[in-house]
């Protein structure tokens, strides 16, 4: 009554041993499977987790030396920027890691909450009562008026360019993770069990327990069954071409590094602009918004001071340096794997599962 290992010597085989040789191949090639897949999906994940690492340390510095620019050119409004500051790099982050915002939306939030700041603690600082209407009126005023100039909309430019790359690694790494655990999952067909239990257990129903499948036959076995898994190839070129690209992009004119290092300087010559418009922008506001209330004597407005470069330079160059080794190093490994897929079968029947050094080998039906 036997289904795969019939043959015409006498066997020692069974139905349910069959049955329980085709659970074994079955376990046995997704661990095979699971084996093969580690070394890569390691390298993946170590990379995620050392780019977002690298990220987070870039986004730290940039956002430190934001803050110390508040501290120290802009202390009247120190205080309540804090909030907002930490909102923008939190939205930064988000938008690296794949959330659904986008660099523009953040950064003009950040520029709605800053002029309400900058209007009351720099261009008039003799307000005393700045109310949620108020408030909220010269958020929505900064739209129409631009405060600011060109210089918020040049920052959306410069970190949309930078951080479109850096999101577009993040979402690429973790799909490919997604590939590498489907794979490895994918479920062998009932012939395709069969045929395995063929090549590696028929011989031991005849006694024949050291014969190991022939190489030819084992590469013919595999590559039927991982046909659907081996079809990925071209794809998966494809998405190392991807990675490479993007990496380069990375590392390009618009580089990320540059782009969050230079946020305090954008902020801070937006400011100055503000200030430099003051009178302007204070004849508009009082159209649009009314007059608040003032102190008594009316102080002027707050002095401009030039801002020099905020320390921190050797974190900053620190970071930079470990993102770019991190970007070498992993888009070396992966372009060692392009041809991961299509030499599964082979890798699958190297080892010990094949013979290889000797005269004799198991052909399917006889050795031979």
């Amino acid at each position: 009554d036997l289904q795969i290992c019939q043959h015409r010597a006498p066997t020692c085989c069974t139905k349910k041993m069959e049955e329980s040789y085709q659970a074994a191949v079955r376990r046995e090639r997704a661990q095979s499977i699971q084996a093969l897949n580690f070394e890569l999906k390691y390298m993946i994940v170590g990379h995620i987790t050392a780019f977002q690492e690298a990220f987070e340390s870039l986004l730290r510095f940039a956002e430190n030396r934001t803050s110390s620019l508040f501290e120290t050119a802009y202390r009247p409004m120190a205080k309540e920027a804090a909030e907002p500051v930490k909102e923008l790099f939190t939205d930064i982050s988000l938008y690296i890691l794949g959330a659904e915002t986008t660099v523009e939306s953040a950064v003009l939030r950040f520029f709605d909450s800053l002029f309400p700041l900058v209007y009351s603690r720099l261009i008039n600082p003799g307000i005393t009562d700045l109310s949620e209407d108020y408030t909220e009126c010269l958020r929505l005023t900064r739209q129409d008026i631009n405060p600011f100039g060109h210089y918020s909309k040049n920052m959306v430019t410069e970190l949309s360019k930078s951080l479109w790359a850096s999101r577009m690694l993040s979402q690429a790494l973790s799909l490919g993770i997604e590939v590498i655990n489907t794979t490895e999952h994918a479920a062998l067909s009932k012939e395709c069990s069969r045929a395995l239990v063929k090549m590696q257990y028929c011989p031991h129903c005849q006694g024949l327990t050291l014969i190991r499948p022939c190489v030819g036959y084992c590469l013919n076995v595999m590559r039927g069954c991982l046909a659907s898994v081996s079809e990925l190839d071209a794809q998966w070129r494809e998405f190392i071409s991807t990675l490479e690209y993007l990496t380069n992009e990375m590392a390009a004119s618009h580089e990320l590094e540059m782009a969050l290092s230079g946020i305090w300087s954008s902020i801070n010559e937006a400011i100055l602009h503000a200030q430099l418009n003051g009178p302007q922008l204070s004849a508009t506001v009082d159209k649009v918004c009314g007059q608040p209330k003032q102190q008594e004597g009316n102080p002027s407005s707050a002095s401009i001071v030039p801002v020099k470069e905020v320390t921190g330079t050797q974190t900053f160059v620190m970071a930079h340096t470990s993102l770019n080794s991190k970007r070498r190093e992993f888009i070396s490994y992966m372009k060692r794997s392009r041809t991961f897929y299509a030499s599964i079968a082979e890798r699958l029947c190297d080892g010990d599962l094949v013979m290889r050094d000797s005269s004799t080998c198991w052909n399917g039906e006889d050795v031979v």
